[in-house]
């Protein structure tokens, strides 16, 4: 755990020092859980957005995109259950005077007993050597076994006690697994209590409930009270999609672990209006989908995996998370759920306007249910940032530290490079730059050695770097090196383009 909690160090200053993302307003000391993304931090940013919408929207005919506004009339918060029901179980230790929710120190006591089934595992992998057979040793070694009914227990007690809103039962379950505060080591917990998440505030000139707006806690309810809008002008025809990138705030109390949990945060979301009936059969094309849509980026299989829902929220009949094996572990970067009619009812009844779909194949109205994908751009963001970030020995016995970020989604696609700041050479690579800069995203660098400026570029993951020699000045052809090879060859300035695009186009991720 403590190397993962290092890694993690490492990946925030390396993000600080190279101009990935910055705490917010830090020449005033900062503002907890809110960071700004600089200049590189935005550039990928941007990219992952592009590949998110590209893949479901230019490569769906029937999903279509949307940007609705932050604001909304406060009686969708009604409607859609936040001002009632979104609530945290918190719990406060105090000794150290911290505030956790409760639900999370539970899921972290279970994680520790799934470490040491990983460990027994390890050992009998070692002790057995090629003969292990890992499935058969997971369902007879006594102390797997023991581990996992553990598991098994505290789950079916944590998903009694949250769906009954049963705080004590919360509280008695943290008290009988004997947690710790894990700052000040004590067990002095105070009761479970609940704290609603949404950022309020007012709007105009009338103080009072009356004017009481909510900044959105998520992107959703837009696509849902926009489903007859975009129905009916974009002609659309069930199943469809409605996508949306965008901002939402959450008042999170416990939030930490750098950019994975944040107050002011961005979602991808779809949401796949289908007939009624058919929504477990379009959730499991969905979850498939969306999973290889991860694994394209090549950050490695054994990185993903799939987490069935202990609590369903009270509008789901079926939710998964594609979980991702972050620095500080496996946690949920997406989540695939199936909604059913439960939002649009809603809406329905609250604003007193049919929100139906008449279809014509079935000659009738119904309210169609709803398959969502969810996946946070900010935790996609650091599953990228946090998976690519290497420290490589190399041969000669130097090191360097590279971002071995997914071609297409780099920030600077190529670095154009004069050997040298005199004899033509500058001008040269300027013109190269100029070449390649319609259709790339480039960075001109003259200062230091080569060898520095390759490490300066390995370690912000371009994934190209241009030398231009005296060479070039001659036959006008120029050495390319490749980011993950190391591998340096010698093309002719014309053949630049083609190489480039062979790696870095969004295209090789689509395909």
């Amino acid at each position: 755990m403590e190397q993962k909690e290092d890694k993690l160090k490492e990946v925030i200053s390396h993000a600080k020092e190279y101009g990935f993302v910055f705490p917010s307003s830090e020449i005033y000391d900062g503002l907890a859980a809110t960071y700004d993304y600089g200049q590189l931090g935005s550039e990928l940013k941007n990219n992952i957005k592009s590949y998110w919408w590209k893949s479901m929207v230019q490569m769906h005919d029937n999903i279509v995109g949307i940007d609705a506004s932050i604001f909304m009339h406060p009686t969708t918060w009604k409607a859609s259950g936040h001002v009632d029901a979104f609530n945290d179980p918190l719990i406060d230790n105090k000794d150290s005077k911290k505030r956790y929710r409760a639900d999370v120190l539970i899921e972290e006591h279970i994680e520790k007993i799934r470490q040491k089934i990983e460990k027994e595992v390890e050992k009998g992998s070692k002790k057995f050597g090629d003969s292990f057979d890992e499935a058969q040793f997971r369902v007879t070694n006594p102390n797997v076994l023991r581990n996992a009914q553990k598991i098994e227990e505290i789950e079916n007690r944590m998903r009694q006690t949250l769906e009954d809103n049963d705080l004590e039962g919360v509280y008695n379950l943290i008290v009988d697994l004997e947690i710790v505060c894990p700052i000040s080591g004590s067990k002095n917990w105070t009761e479970v209590r609940q704290f609603n998440l949404m950022f309020s505030t007012e709007l105009g000139s009338v103080a009072g409930d009356a004017s009481t707006i909510y900044l959105r806690p998520e992107t959703a309810q837009g696509i849902f009270v926009n489903f007859l809008n975009v129905q009916k002008s974009g002609r659309m025809k069930i199943p469809f999609g409605i996508a949306q990138i965008g901002k939402a705030f959450r008042n999170e109390i416990v939030a930490r672990q750098f950019i994975f949990r944040m107050r002011e945060f961005e979602q991808m979301e779809m949401q796949f209006f289908v007939r009624p009936g058919e929504e477990m059969k379009w959730y499991e094309y969905w979850k498939e989908t969306r999973s290889n849509w991860h694994k394209k980026l090549g950050l490695g299989d054994h990185n993903y995996r799939f987490h069935d829902h202990i609590k369903l929220a009270h509008y789901a009949n079926a939710a998964a998370d594609i979980e991702f094996n972050f620095p500080m572990g496996f946690k949920e970067l997406e989540g695939i759920h199936s909604r059913t009619d439960f939002d649009l009812k809603q809406h329905e009844q609250f604003s007193g306007k049919k929100l139906q779909y008449f279809d014509p194949e079935l000659n009738q109205n119904y309210v169609p249910y709803v398959v969502e994908t969810s996946v946070g751009l900010d935790r996609m963001f650091l599953a990228v940032l946090s998976a690519s970030y290497k420290n490589e020995k190399l041969e000669d016995g130097s090191e360097r530290a590279v971002l071995s970020i997914p071609a297409a989604l780099a920030p600077i696609k190529v670095a154009v490079m004069p050997l040298t700041k005199k004899d033509g050479l500058p001008e040269k690579a300027m013109e190269v730059l100029n070449l390649l800069k319609f259709d790339y995203n480039c960075q001109y660098d003259e200062k230091d050695s080569p060898g520095k400026r390759y490490r300066r570029q390995d370690a912000i993951g371009t994934p190209f770097c241009v030398m231009i020699d005296h060479q070039t000045m001659e036959d006008n052809t120029v050495t390319i090196r490749d980011r993950d090879t190391m591998e340096q060859i010698r093309v002719a300035i014309s053949e630049l383009n083609g190489i480039i695009d062979q790696k870095v186009n969004i295209r090789t991720l689509l395909q």
